[in-house]
């Protein structure tokens, strides 16, 4: 995947109100942001995706394959990107990678949530919790038969 076809990816996602122009600027503000604090030496952390750092590499000895001569490599910064835990998950398909959002269910999604104000865990827990008065009352009711 080129950046034009980032560009029209992300448009495709986001629906009909994102412009293409406007992806197009906000991919390459992007770009030029983490582009930027490179150059100053800093590293940009995405939480999920990775790290893009700058990495020094000192000056050594090479040797000129086709002639077999000694060459001398200056010392040079270079890009770097190491990938985070997510990331790496999703590439080895052992997290599923991250759903398309339908540009027509965006509002609905939005008015289900806001209706719901449980969390996932909140809502794991309330099941769990019914399901354990179920289970503890049905026990108690077969104690009371077995009894009389």
């Amino acid at each position: 995947m080129n950046k034009q076809e980032l560009v029209e990816a992300v448009t495709a996602q986001l629906g009909p109100d994102a412009s293409k122009k406007q992806v197009e600027v906000t991919v390459q503000a992007l770009i030029d942001t983490i582009s930027i604090a490179l150059r100053k030496g800093e590293s940009v952390s995405l939480t999920g995706f990775g790290t893009f750092e700058a990495r020094k590499r000192s000056a050594r000895n090479a040797r000129n394959p086709q002639t077999g001569e000694k060459v001398r490599v200056k010392a040079r910064t270079v890009p770097a990107f190491r990938a985070g835990k997510g990331l790496k998950d999703v590439v080895a398909k052992r997290a599923p990678a991250p759903a398309k959002k339908k540009a027509a269910g965006k509002k609905a999604t939005k008015k289900k949530a806001a209706g719901k104000k449980t969390s996932g865990k909140k809502a794991a827990k309330k099941a769990t919790k019914k399901a354990t008065k179920k289970s503890t009352a049905k026990k108690s009711a077969k104690k009371t038969a077995k009894k009389r």
